[in-house]
C-alpha cells in the first residue's frame, strides 16, 4: 500500500517545466541595430536630408524593426518566463524582457511621431527613465559576468543621456544631435555583431565571444 501511493503520487506530480536554448534575443538585436543605423547617420551626419517624405520613411522603419521586432521578443521573452517557465536558469532574459518590452513599445511612439512630424520635446523627458532602465541593464548583465550586453547597455545609457539634450533643444543641442547619431551607430554595429554571435551560438554551435 505504502508503494503504490508513492508511485501514485510520481505518477502526479507536475513534469518539470521544459527547458529550451532557443531564447529569441536575435530578433530583438537586429531590429533595434537596424533602427540605430538609420537613425544614427541621419543625426551624425545629416543624410538622408530631413524632409516631410523622408521623415515618413524613417518612421516606418522606427515603428517596424526596433518598434514591433523588440516588442515581440520582449512579450515572447515573458510568456516564456512567466507561463510555461522556460529559461528559469537564465534569470538574466527577466531584464532582457523588461528591456525589449519598454524599448519596443518607445520606439512606436519614435517612428510614429517622426512619421508624423511631431514635436521631439517630450523625447528628452522620456529619456530620463530609459535612462535610469539602461543602468539597471548595465548592473544586472555585468554583475551576471554577461559583459558583451553589459556593453550594450552602456551604449544605451549614452544614447538616452545624449537624447536628453538634443531632444530639448537646450544649449549645444545641435553637437548633442551629432553626438547621439555617432553613438547610435556605434551601438547599432554593436547590435549586428550580438545578432550574429548569438545566430551563429544557437544555430551552429559556434562559440564567439561575448
Amino acid at each position: 500500500m505504502p508503494g503504490e501511493l508513492l508511485v501514485l503520487a510520481a505518477t502526479s506530480a507536475p513534469p518539470p517545466p521544459v527547458q529550451t536554448m532557443f531564447p529569441p534575443l536575435a530578433i530583438g538585436f537586429f531590429g533595434l541595430g537596424v533602427g540605430y543605423l538609420i537613425y544614427g547617420p541621419q543625426e551624425l551626419l545629416g543624410f538622408p536630408r530631413r524632409s516631410p517624405e523622408v521623415d515618413r520613411t524613417t518612421g516606418l522603419w522606427g515603428i517596424w524593426m526596433p518598434g514591433f521586432m523588440q516588442a515581440l521578443t520582449g512579450v515572447l521573452l515573458f510568456v516564456a518566463l512567466s507561463w510555461f517557465g522556460l529559461f528559469s536558469m537564465q534569470r538574466t532574459l527577466y531584464m532582457a524582457a523588461l528591456a525589449f518590452t519598454a524599448y519596443g513599445v518607445h520606439w512606436f511612439v519614435i517612428g510614429r511621431a517622426r512619421y508624423l512630424g511631431s514635436d521631439p520635446r517630450p523625447n528628452g523627458l522620456m529619456a530620463v527613465p530609459f535612462a535610469i532602465i539602461s543602468v539597471l541593464g548595465i548592473v544586472v548583465f555585468f554583475s551576471a559576468g554577461d559583459w558583451a550586453v553589459g556593453i550594450l547597455f552602456i551604449g544605451l545609457t549614452l544614447i538616452y543621456v545624449t537624447d536628453f539634450f538634443a531632444s530639448l533643444g537646450l544649449w549645444g543641442a545641435s553637437l548633442f544631435e551629432r553626438a547621439l547619431g555617432a553613438v547610435r551607430i556605434l551601438t547599432g554595429l554593436w547590435l549586428m555583431y550580438l545578432t550574429w554571435a548569438t545566430v551563429l551560438d544557437l544555430a551552429l554551435g559556434r562559440s564567439v565571444p561575448t
